[in-house]
């Protein structure tokens, strides 16, 4: 099992994932309240992981990610943030984050996500399974891709999404846009295609983080 730093603002947090990762075996070396209490103590302590949020005061997470990897490159970083949008990603794993969890995630996946990222893995939550390509093998991140080049869905294929993203019905959609259900099906199927999604929700999700569609 692994020795663990924690880095998070919220004192109840610290707790929480102290008991969650002693139970589940491993050992949590320190608790840092801010990003160069992370630096500072993981340059004392020399852990394992360093179990990070980014929303730190004095110095990001991602700036003491960085910091970390430059002053004890042994050790791992693995993000744990409410943040999940594609700059929040990117900006972490460039500055060196092995691993990004989201804080929807359960401890047993927190206590097992450490044990991977201990053991070399890395590990991204469903959530920001967009960015398993954006990291090549070097831990490098590509650039994001010009919206000219990423997959586009129609202006239709858009008001339908829209439409079916807010919580109307399908029948209804195709009401408002005096369409066929049938053409509204036809279209969802298209976006689900082009946007490698298997429901509404995870095509909404990915068009939003893409840019492909706003929702106001």
């Amino acid at each position: 099992m692994a020795r663990v730093l924690i880095a998070d603002d919220h004192t109840m947090v610290r707790e929480g994932l102290r008991w969650a990762l002693e139970h589940a075996g491993h050992t949590v070396v320190g608790e840092a309240a801010d990003g160069a209490e992370a630096v500072d103590m993981t340059e004392a302590h020399r852990p394992d992981v360093v179990l990070m949020d980014l929303s730190l005061p004095v110095l990001s997470g991602a700036a003491a990610t960085k910091r970390i990897r430059s002053l004890v490159p042994g050790t791992a970083v693995l993000v744990l943030s409410m943040l999940s949008d594609e700059t929040a990603v990117r900006s972490a794993l460039g500055a060196g984050a092995q691993g990004y969890l989201v804080k929807d995630c359960t401890t047993a996946e927190i206590a097992d996500g450490v044990r991977r990222v201990a053991d070399g893995e890395r590990v991204l939550a469903p959530a920001v399974s967009f960015a398993a390509d954006a990291v090549d093998v070097g831990g490098h991140v590509r650039p994001a891709l010009p919206a000219t080049t990423r997959p586009l869905i129609s202006k239709r294929e858009e008001e339908v999404l829209r439409l079916v993203a807010t919580g109307v019905s399908i029948p209804e959609a195709a009401r408002r846009l005096y369409i066929s259900v049938k053409t509204v099906k036809n279209h969802l199927s298209s976006i689900y295609q082009k946007l490698d999604s298997h429901d509404r929700a995870q095509a909404v999700l990915k068009a939003v983080r893409m840019g492909l569609i706003t929702l106001d």
